[in-house]
């Protein structure tokens, strides 16, 4: 009875199963084994279940999934009819979106899992969608996600071979198309191969980017501060050659390139330049080092122009007679393109063209503007229309001639290469709220043109705060000082103003009278202390003249002590003659000795007491036209500078002026 009821309980266990409802993933994982143990082993079970070999089997699926393999198991295992292979009608095409998933699915690497009961689309839907769509739509799409496949596989040799982190190996894949479409077709070109005929594809493209070595120059090119944009490039260029990378930057560094400049050269040089041989490369060196540019310069000069790299030999000579025609020697030439290498392989040669034309109708002839290149190679990377027109018309606008602008030009052509509305309006429009007109500002630059480079809150502001607070020039009168010696505003406020308004101060010299004898003579201040002392000391040991002389005629120390002021005080001295300091310096010898005769001879007459009406009239109408009358110089006299009165014996700038603190600044 035990084993009676054992095999009963045995026996019903399975059917129970069978036709008892379970979940659908219990009964697809069971399906197969209950099939295969009812029959053999409990027959008379099973042919209970089923009395009638002509009935229909009962519906055991509860789902649709596998149903043409369920059902001819079925029909094998227990000689039923199968239902499902009597119809022939095909199932329902898909929807378009699902027929893509179903496409992409079916190509991409990792597929989505398929677990028991979970829901998918049917295999022959993939027929149908093969049949109806166009094939070229299908290629397409097949290609895109071949491609998405390859950049998986390439994200993952970045991250195991190369240790890149996730967010890197995704930004630098997305800027590698190129090299994937690469990948992509030497993969598939491995599949005739033998070796790799049983191979997947998976397989083969990690095989062709091993192979290839990138990983490692990826690192390398990273470590040399490239930024995955620069590196997606320069690997897109190669066209797979990643060898050619490194064989051109062992070159770079024998031309003394260093560092990350490098990889920019490699980027930038163009995109031949990774298929050029070193021997080409090496005549293009050869022959700049024979035209001047230092073989130590080279590194230099192709890190910031390695478009230089992607012209040929001809090309460069082209363009290297382009400035020897202008009059430019080997020296010059070689210092130009140290200086600033664009102007030799950047612009074409219809830009440098139309630029070195433009200059010329400022008045400068081939030659000068050959000079002016060689000198400020910079004026090449301007553009005519964006940065030399509006400056011509705001300059024009202020009075300033096509002449006034050529020597602009000469003297600081760096003012042509700035930007006009940022750097010279804000100067322009602080001199008009300080009092000075336009056409006196006009005339300022014209006889300055570096105040245009100074800067605006590190010189000209200060300069002029400390005249009006510590030199005592007044705000009526600083547009006076501003115009007549705008080269106060480049020096040195501690180095050079202070000490010099302390010297004078210590004279004896109040701070009102200070600021009227700078207001009369500007340039006062920017005499070295050196020389100002021994003027002083003979005029108040030797020639005994009172302070009040030197605060009437400041410009006396504008004068040559030894070329002016002792010889024409010796001959004061011997004709017991006793003039003003203006009266004494400011004429040229030949006036200074025909009004020490005049006087002698007017004395003479005098003590003689036969001075007749004629030679009296006529001294007193040469006094009329003489500068002897004691009348201030005006402000015409005043902007001719130091050499106003000069006959060539008063110092020179460069002998009594120090220029060292009036640097320009941008």
């Amino acid at each position: 009875m035990g084993c009676c009821g054992a095999a009963k309980m045995a026996v019903s266990s399975p059917l129970t199963q069978l036709t008892t409802p379970l979940p659908f993933y219990h009964y697809q994982s069971h399906l197969h084994l209950h099939l295969h143990i009812l029959p053999k082993a409990f027959p008379s079970a099973a042919a209970s279940s089923h009395p009638d070999h002509n009935h229909d089997p009962p519906d055991l699926t509860i789902r649709k999934h596998n149903s043409k393999s369920t059902a001819l198991l079925l029909q094998r295992l227990s000689h039923f009819p199968n239902p499902n292979l009597n119809s022939h009608h095909p199932p329902p095409p898909p929807p378009p979106d699902d027929k893509s998933k179903l496409l992409e699915r079916s190509l991409l690497r990792k597929r989505t899992p398929q677990f028991p009961g979970s829901i998918s689309l049917d295999s022959s839907s993939l027929d149908s969608f093969r049949d109806d769509d166009d094939e070229h739509r299908m290629i397409m799409r097949a290609l895109e996600i071949r491609r998405k496949v390859t950049a998986e596989i390439f994200k993952e040799v970045m991250m195991t071979k190369g240790k890149f982190g996730i967010t890197y190996a995704t930004n630098l894949t997305e800027t590698l198309t190129d090299f994937l479409d690469y990948v992509m077709i030497e993969a598939a070109a491995m599949k005739r191969s033998p070796e790799f005929s049983d191979s997947t594809f998976n397989f083969r493209a990690k095989i062709v980017i091993e192979d290839s070595e990138v990983v490692p120059c990826i690192r390398w090119l990273k470590h040399n501060s490239l930024s995955y944009p620069q590196i997606g490039k320069l690997i897109c260029l190669s066209k797979g050659d990643i060898g050619s990378i490194r064989r051109l930057a062992v070159w770079l560094k024998s031309i003394h390139v260093k560092g990350r400049f490098i990889g920019v050269a490699l980027v930038k040089a163009g995109d031949h330049f990774l298929e050029r041989s070193d021997e080409e490369l090496n005549e293009i060196v050869e022959y700049l080092e024979s035209n001047g540019v230092k073989r130590d310069w080279m590194g230099c000069v192709m890190s910031r122009c390695p478009q230089l790299l992607s012209y040929s030999l001809e090309e460069v000579k082209a363009r290297t007679g382009f400035y020897f025609e202008m009059g430019i020697n080997e020296k010059d030439f070689g210092t130009m393109v140290f200086d600033f290498p664009r102007v030799l392989g950047y612009y074409t040669l219809v830009e440098m063209n139309q630029k070195v034309n433009y200059l010329k109708e400022f008045g400068l002839s081939t030659e000068d503007v050959g000079k002016l290149l060689a000198f400020r190679p910079h004026l090449m990377g301007c553009s005519i229309e964006e940065r030399w027109k509006p400056l011509v018309k705001y300059l024009y606008y202020h009075g300033i001639t096509r002449d006034g602008m050529r020597r602009m030009l000469t003297i600081k052509p760096i003012i042509f290469c700035v930007d006009y509305e940022k750097t010279i309006v804000p100067k322009v429009k602080f001199f008009q709220d300080i009092g000075i007109r336009d056409d006196a500002i006009g005339k300022m630059l014209v006889k300055f043109p570096p105040l245009l480079t100074y800067s605006l809150y590190k010189k000209i502001r200060p300069a002029i705060i400390f005249l009006m607070t510590k030199a005592g020039v007044s705000e009526r009168d600083i547009g006076k000082v501003i115009v007549l010696g705008p080269e106060l505003l480049g020096c040195n406020i501690v180095k050079k103003l202070e000490v010099n308004v302390k010297y004078f101060r210590s004279l004896g010299i109040h701070h009102g009278v200070l600021g009227e004898m700078i207001a009369d003579f500007p340039m006062l201040l920017r005499y070295n202390i050196d020389v100002l002392r021994p003027k002083y000391r003979y005029l108040r040991r030797t020639m005994v003249r009172p302070l009040k002389a030197l605060i009437e005629f400041p410009r006396f120390f504008s004068y040559s002590l030894e070329g002016r002021i002792i010889p024409r005080h010796k001959v004061l001295t011997e004709n017991c003659i006793n003039l003003k300091l203006r009266y004494m310096l400011a004429c040229t010898d030949e006036d200074f000795e025909k009004r020490v005769k005049t006087i002698v001879e007017r004395r003479q007459g005098f003590e003689s007491g036969v001075l007749s009406e004629d030679v009296y009239n006529s001294d007193m109408s040469d006094d009329e036209d003489s500068p002897v009358k004691g009348t201030i110089p005006d402000d015409g006299e005043r902007e001719a500078g130091l050499t106003m009165f000069d006959d060539g014996e008063s110092e020179t700038e460069s002998n009594m002026l120090d220029d060292s603190d009036s640097d320009a600044e941008l």
